[in-house]
């Protein structure tokens, strides 16, 4: 038996067997970084540059855009680079990187899907005090709150997991380095440590979503009272670009980790590992720059200064 100060490297699941398929998925997963790169970095260089985007609506946006690309960019590259050079070791201190990364941004992106939660809320069904709600100060602090939270979450599963004896091998069943498919690598019921730390992560999870839940319930109430169709279109189409994202990282979020065992299997793990790591950082730009017209004429009007 070996533990994890014996382990050099892990070996990460390929995502294909022949060469042929290897490149296709190196094809597809640049397209779609490539996608990701281009409309996050659009979305915050506009908010950046555009003066009368500097709401909170299109701070936490530009904070949202800064953790689709650092999510993408820790899981993405490393399968990129396997799927061309047909590999699939990752060094151990670079597995422990990729974790505390991703776990970092992906929770930062939660806490902040809740925090723009609460900036719809107030600025539908508070609207008188959303200036003094939503200052300056106060989106500064929601914003460093989430970043923080986000960092402390990722270093105690970090910490936690990489500090468990494996000596189960070390071939992941994965295409990134993610925490249940380490655990299944212990060799001893320490990974109790880590369960406590899930359990109170889920809790916060749901904590998030009831709140969620709630004030979507309370802004759909609010819109429907008001009088003029115009007004409530209005009013819906600064909540559905919000609405579509947190389901769909939610939803998928969700699936991955709390299916039943019985429903698992590599190829579903995968699938669902890509919906929620790799499918909404490319997908987020594209949402709310469809559904956001101060932010389509404000990319409109930067890219036609810059040809």
């Amino acid at each position: 038996m070996s533990n994890s100060s014996s382990i050099s490297y892990f070996l990460l699941l390929a995502l294909a067997d022949t060469r042929q398929l290897q490149l296709l998925h190196f094809c597809l997963l640049l397209g779609i970084s490539l996608a990701a790169l281009l409309g996050n970095s659009l979305i915050i260089s506009t908010v950046a540059c555009g003066h009368h985007l500097h709401t909170p609506m299109f701070f936490f946006l530009l904070n949202l855009a800064l953790t689709d690309l650092g999510s993408i960019c820790t899981t993405v590259p490393k399968a990129m680079h396997n799927s061309l050079w047909d590999t699939r070791d990752i060094s151990y201190s670079g597995c422990a990187a990729q974790v505390f990364f991703f776990i970092f941004f992906i929770s930062a992106e939660y806490f902040l899907l809740t925090v723009m939660c609460y900036d719809r809320y107030v600025s539908i069904c508070k609207p008188l005090h959303y200036e003094i709600l939503l200052g300056s100060r106060a989106c500064a602090h929601m914003a460093a709150a989430a970043w923080a939270s986000g960092f402390l979450n990722a270093l105690m599963h970090t910490a936690n997991t990489f500090s468990l004896p494996l000596c189960h091998g070390n071939a992941l069943g994965q295409f990134f380095c993610e925490i249940p498919q380490i655990l299944k690598l212990s060799c001893t019921k320490s990974f109790l440590r880590e369960l406590g730390v899930s359990v109170f992560n889920t809790f916060l999870a749901f904590g998030c979503f009831v709140f969620t839940v709630f004030s979507y319930v309370q802004i759909f109430r609010a819109v429907l009272r008001i009088p003029s169709a115009q007004g409530r279109h209005k009013a819906f189409s600064t909540c559905l670009p919000h609405l579509t994202v947190i389901s769909l990282f939610v939803s998928t979020s969700f699936f991955a980790y709390l299916k039943p065992p019985s429903m698992s299997s590599p190829s579903l793990d995968v699938a669902v590992s890509v919906l929620y790591s790799v499918v909404p950082p490319a997908l987020n730009p594209l949402i709310y720059s469809l559904k956001n017209q101060k932010l389509k004429d404000a990319l409109r009007k930067m890219m036609t200064s810059c040809f």
